[in-house]
């Protein structure tokens, strides 16, 4: 079953999140738009409220929660119910695919990637935005998790793990950037976006789907 029962209950307490951390999230997309192709058809899986899809011009999303996707549909995107391991799409209909923070609550994450890959075209990207589990903010996370009514039932992953099954996924080509290189309340607007990882807390991981081959009627 999605992890969608926090988001339904306290929408508002989400929403402030982004308003409180406003350099902290500003940061984040950056970090996420740096990544994105120019141009191309795109969707985010696990759209959330639209903060991330709306300032970055994405007009698709997917997410489980109905009280989420309430919010987006305001902000302009076409969100469809479903969840990440059974996309609502056919066989290679996008540019791109778009996951930030999502990874720490599908139920299977192996399976949503292999989604992702499914619906790319070949050439496309995977970007997967996330908080790297040995961070500060990750550890910091983790120590408050029973805490934090978000991330209570989350599953935190490393850099080096989500690689691995990213690569399991048909992903190549792995290209990372990193933000967040304080802690929330220190991040100030001035926070850069670096290539890499292993620094920054807020990682970006993109994975390119494989080109296909060309068969000897096509040559």
């Amino acid at each position: 079953m999605p992890k969608i029962s926090p988001f339904e209950k306290y929408a508002e307490q989400y929403e402030e999140w982004f308003v409180k951390n406003r350099w902290v999230y500003e940061a984040e997309l950056r970090a996420v738009k740096d990544m994105l192709p120019v141009g191309g058809r795109g969707v985010e899986i696990g759209v959330g409220s639209g903060r991330f899809a709306e300032p970055l011009g994405i007009k698709i999303g997917v997410e489980p929660s109905k009280r989420m996707r309430e919010i987006a549909q305001k902000r302009g995107i076409q969100v469809l119910n479903g969840v990440a391991e059974e996309l609502p799409f056919d066989d290679a209909g996008f540019d791109f695919v778009l996951m930030v923070t999502t990874v720490c609550f599908v139920d299977n994450i192996r399976k949503a990637l292999l989604e992702a890959h499914r619906v790319l075209y070949h050439g496309g990207f995977l970007i997967i935005g996330f908080v790297d589990r040995n961070s500060m903010v990750g550890q910091t996370y983790l120590d408050h998790q029973n805490e934090n009514v978000f991330y209570k039932d989350a599953t935190f992953f490393s850099v080096d793990e989500l690689v691995e099954i990213i690569g399991q996924a048909g992903f190549t080509d792995l290209t990372f950037k990193q933000t967040i290189f304080k802690g929330l309340s220190e991040t100030t607007r001035d926070e850069p976006v670096k290539p890499g990882h292993r620094e920054g807390s807020f990682v970006v991981i993109r994975g390119r789907k494989e080109e296909a081959e060309m068969t000897g009627a096509q040559k």
